[in-house]
């Protein structure tokens, strides 16, 4: 039996952006989560000699997973076994490997109200069951062991993200603590969405390694490694599901590019490049911070991390879809609607990315500014 998906509405923003484009107007692109800028050079130049001198195939690529292990001891002392890191065709690949290794049709899968369009979905298209939570700032806009303990009946599994998408909230290490003690104690598997790690302005991100070794993990090289368009990434699979995720991802996805892994395992030295861009994002994130409230916006979540703003626009409108489409229209500038994220109030809110260059936050923020200021005049 099918099960109707609802689709991606910043994919129609975008698909607007684009033909504004190509008849000649100026578009600010900040409706997707996509660094502007490209892989670092170091994964370029190997990218050129191996498109020169191999055929290449399908492949997963041991050095990669061996150098991604080794991340984890440097950056969270988790001692992991390479062997139980699966190369993947980007994160979007890694969730249904968790999901669908992890649990049977029907489970209840929870999570974080607003979040990831991509939870619910896959969840439904999975034929899993959707718990979505709604959590507001009174909990950081996350999910929290509170929460969770007080589900009932208790879920199979819940999904984490942090920093989160689209709030850039982060989970403190105290907190995802508590959350991994309460799963354990419930039989609950934790997937953990760790695809933002790497951009902070808050302090360091903690991997859900630290506290429930047996957690499935997401990442990918999209966001702080800036390799959107190579669609790299990877799963970390408990011990007990390790053979099954790798039977899916064999018959599913075959393996990840085999030059992306080239490229991704050379961009894994690169950090001094890469921190120059986590620097531009903090500062298109205080420009934007500072240019909200002469909008008259003033309720916004907290971007401890990742290269979001969500917004609350309940002022100004109750449909954030045609309000996107109509800032894009009047301003250039595009924009994701909050209904992606939040089915019950997400009508009231936008998210703006933040992740392009400095200069194009400046002239985003002249433009918005001018027309949101016009748009609370006229009411």
């Amino acid at each position: 039996m099918s099960v109707s998906i609802e689709p991606f509405r910043a994919i129609a923003i975008s698909r607007q952006a684009h033909a504004m484009q190509a008849e000649g107007r100026s578009v600010i692109h900040m409706e997707f989560g996509q660094p502007s800028t490209g892989a670092p050079s170091k994964a370029l130049a190997v990218a050129h000699r191996v498109l020169d001198s191999e055929a290449m195939g399908y492949w997963e690529s041991t050095p990669l997973k061996q150098a991604l292990a080794a991340r984890y001891l440097d950056r969270h002392q988790v001692n992991l076994d390479p062997e139980r890191i699966i190369v993947t065709c980007g994160a979007s690949p890694a969730l249904v490997l968790a999901l669908s290794s992890a649990f049977n049709p029907g489970d209840t899968i929870a999570f974080a109200c607003p979040g990831y369009v991509a939870y619910r979905n896959t969840v439904k298209a999975l034929h899993l069951s959707p718990m979505e939570i709604r959590c507001g700032a009174e909990s950081h806009f996350q999910l929290s062991a509170a929460h969770v303990e007080a589900l009932d009946p208790k879920p199979a599994g819940v999904i984490l993200a942090s920093p989160a998408n689209p709030t850039g909230t982060i989970i403190a290490a105290a907190e995802l603590k508590a959350i991994a003690e309460v799963c354990a104690r419930k039989n609950i598997r934790i997937v953990s969405d760790e695809i933002y790690h790497g951009l902070s302005y808050a302090g360091p991100t903690h991997s859900l390694l630290e506290f429930a070794p047996e957690a499935l993990i997401i990442n990918s090289f999209s966001k702080y490694f800036s390799m959107a368009g190579w669609r790299l990434g990877w799963l970390v699979a408990p011990s007990d599901l390790v053979d099954a995720a790798r039977a899916r991802a064999g018959n599913m996805f075959l393996t990840a590019p085999s030059l992306a892994q080239h490229a991704g395992l050379a961009a894994m030295d690169c950090n001094g490049e890469l921190d120059a861009h986590v620097a531009t994002y903090r500062t298109n994130r205080d420009i934007i911070l500072a240019a909200l409230p002469a909008m008259g916006i003033t309720k916004i979540a907290p971007p401890d991390g990742a290269f979001y703003i969500y917004a609350d626009i309940a002022h100004l409108t109750q449909d954030s879809l045609g309000f996107a489409h109509q800032i894009l229209a009047d301003t250039g500038v595009a924009i994701a609607p909050g209904v992606d994220f939040d089915p019950y109030s997400g009508h009231t809110h936008v998210r703006f990315s933040f992740a392009v260059s400095t200069p194009l936050i400046e002239e985003a923020m002249a433009r918005l500014t001018s027309w949101f200021n016009n748009k609370t005049a006229l009411r």
